[in-house]
């Protein structure tokens, strides 16, 4: 087993621009040495490390749920990134998971590879704090993980004594959490499930070459130990940067979902914008605000608005939810049809009467829809393909769509939505909220 330090002070890590308090919780860091297994034959065998993890756990020990969701940190755009904690923090808080964030890859201890090119490394923002961190390569990165999860299962973690472990990750997290399923899993039987967000075609390679540049697609295995549920936006199905999870699909089974989600794109203005206000508490006019199309990314001023839909954020949710009770009660999530495709080369989406994605999960932003909104999107910046795409309908559609107005169009939305909660790929407990936003959202009217 590996050593586990504490270290005293706040962790580096992006998790939101609000105190941990405000949700219930608290934040402690711990630098974890040992040595690590490679999975590769090109490079050593073993390697000692020292890396980083960030435990999150609710303040009063009797709201903890028993579950500790592990996610493995994003390094795509050069620093360590808890995506799926910024994507659905609220479900997580709400329910009392803990959550423990592990640097997994190299990129995000020492620098390396990203897609904006920029070192934003442990190393590099602090180097005093981290100078004690060792990555010896993503070769090692499966097996730096599995210690980490052993770890926490074993209760070396003081708080942490989980009845169920889950493992997360998202974008490139998820295409080694995809080679971890089908290759590492089997022997190590560390964790009890495994949500695989937004992973593309591919998948990564066991010699820790760059996952950016994978071109093979890569299904999940059909034998898997435990269950899997892979949640899947518009971008990440259809060919792009890289190969489509559409060149990657395979059944569902007994211990196998994925959700393709209509109307979404891998990142949007959740991701940049409201979930780092969102706390259950901010203001409802601050919430919508931070929802409002935007075409400014990063610094750069697109042609367009990126996605500004919220089912990404909330059909997340709702995964975390649905994983839990299918490990838990053996309830499996709702088996979901895939997004529809058209037969031309290169592969696209069939569009319905709005011009949104057909098939797939069906949330009530794209069954009664203010907006057409799309997982694709020109390259105008490093990251802007990610963004995916939106567009307002115009006065004269809004009126084609709902004579009645603002109370027609919430009539129909809140059927939409109760559609969606039955079929449990939203969260009854986000039921009032969503229609809140709904009300205010409905162009005309003000918060």
């Amino acid at each position: 087993m590996p050593s586990i330090t504490a270290v005293p002070g706040k962790a580096n890590l992006l998790i939101g621009a609000y105190d941990l308090a405000t949700l219930g919780y608290g934040a402690e860091e711990f630098f974890v040495s040992g040595t690590a297994g490679s999975f590769s034959d090109v490079v050593a065998s073993e390697a000692d490390y020292t890396t980083r993890i960030v435990v999150i756990s609710p303040n009063d020990p009797t709201k903890s749920n028993g579950t500790v969701i592990i996610e493995w940190l994003n390094v795509s755009g050069g620093i360590d990134a808890p995506a799926v904690w910024l994507m659905a923090h609220r479900e997580i808080a709400r329910e009392g998971y803990a959550y423990v964030a592990v640097s997994a890859q190299r990129v995000g201890v020492e620098g390396g590879d990203s897609l904006v090119g920029a070192n934003m490394s442990l190393k590099a923002q602090d180097p005093e704090r981290y100078s004690a961190l060792h990555h010896p390569g993503d070769a090692f990165a499966y097996d730096i993980f599995t210690q980490v999860g052993r770890l926490v299962r074993d209760g070396a973690i003081d708080g942490l004594g989980p009845e169920t472990i889950l493992a997360v990750g998202e974008s490139q997290s998820a295409m080694f959490l995809t080679t971890y399923v089908n290759d590492v899993d089997p022997d190590a039987a560390v964790f009890d499930g495994f949500l695989v967000h937004s992973r593309f075609g591919t998948a990564a390679s066991p010699d820790g070459t760059s996952a950016l540049n994978a071109s093979r697609p890569v299904p999940f295995r059909d034998d898997l130990r435990v269950p899997v549920l892979t949640v899947l936006t518009e971008t990440d199905v259809v060919d792009g940067h890289l190969p489509g999870y559409h060149r990657a699909r395979r059944p569902d089974s007994a211990m196998f979902r994925a959700w393709e989600i209509a109307g979404t794109s891998h990142a949007d203005n959740y991701t940049i914008r409201v979930g780092f206000i969102d706390t259950g508490s901010a203001p409802l006019p601050d919430i919508v605000a931070a929802y409002a199309p935007t075409d400014r990314l990063m610094g750069v001023e697109l042609s367009y608005f990126i996605n500004f839909a919220p089912q990404h954020h909330y059909v997340l949710q709702a995964a975390i939810a649905s994983l839990t009770r299918w490990i838990r009660e053996g309830k499996a999530p709702v088996s979901v049809p895939p997004l529809e495709l058209t037969d031309d080369e290169p592969v696209r989406f069939a569009l319905d009467a709005n011009g949104i994605a057909a098939g797939g999960v069906r949330t009530p932003w794209v069954d009664v829809p203010i907006a057409r909104t799309s997982g694709l999107a020109p390259d105008e910046s490093p990251m802007s393909f990610l963004f995916g795409s939106g567009e307002l309908f115009d006065v004269g559609r809004l009126r084609e769509l709902y004579p009645g107005g603002g109370a027609e169009y919430l009539h129909r939305f809140t059927a939409a939505l109760d559609r969606a909660v039955e079929a449990g790929v939203i969260v009854r407990a986000d039921r009032a909220e969503i229609l809140n936003l709904a009300a205010t959202m409905f162009p005309g009217v003000r918060c």
